[in-house]
């Protein structure tokens, strides 16, 4: 299972030196929605950490406008872009041309969309899935029963990645239960002393 570094709510100084920082010992790192609505794809460009190990994603959530906003994210040196799968067929069609075309790859974001819409979507090859609990969502989250239930589900769906308020006890069952190719993880690494050794004590759990 891989460990993906949400960076989001600070300053772009300092997304792009802590991602420097977690560069080596990380496999993906993320700038945040916020980050990227902030300071935009173009200073992002302008910028890039040019990492040398992890993968950078950018967490664009694109709605509408597909093909235009996977096109410039990936102007911005983004190794990995992210679509709500809320969004239409349509959109949802472009950014995997646009994503194979520009030989990056593609995440859906499953927030707030339908099982129904989850079938029709299901069958983009190499694809990451993501399941993810809202920021501002009132209920609890049980990662490891929701990532259980949407496999039982969703068989079609090979590549499958969890977020939402996930912890060091969370990650761990996650990676023993084997399933999720990819787990999501921001304050619980970002928000304490040392993001450096939090993220490695994650990287242990899931090796």
């Amino acid at each position: 299972m891989k460990l993906q570094v949400a960076i989001d709510r600070v300053s772009l100084d300092y997304a792009l030196d802590l991602a420097v920082k977690l560069d080596q010992f990380v496999d993906i790192v993320e700038f945040g929605t916020s980050l990227v609505k902030d300071y935009g794809l173009v200073e992002i460009g302008k910028r890039n950490p040019n990492l040398s190990h992890a993968q950078l994603l950018l967490d664009l959530k694109t709605f509408d406008e597909g093909p235009y906003e996977f096109e410039k994210g990936f102007d911005a040196e983004g190794d990995i872009l992210t679509v709500m799968g809320a969004a239409s067929i349509d959109t949802l069609k472009g950014v995997y041309d646009v994503t194979r075309k520009r030989q990056g790859e593609m995440f859906i974001d499953l927030m707030e969309t339908s099982d129904e819409k989850i079938t029709q979507i299901a069958d983009f090859e190499n694809v990451t899935y993501g399941i993810h609990h809202s920021h501002d969502a009132a209920i609890g989250f049980d990662a490891v029963s929701t990532v259980a239930d949407f496999h039982k589900k969703f068989p079609a769906v090979k590549r499958i990645s969890v977020a939402g308020g996930i912890d060091l006890e969370t990650t761990k069952k996650l990676a023993e239960q084997g399933i999720a190719e990819s787990v999501i993880v921001g304050s619980k690494i970002i928000k304490t002393d040392d993001p450096v050794a939090s993220a490695k004590q994650f990287m242990e759990v899931i090796k």
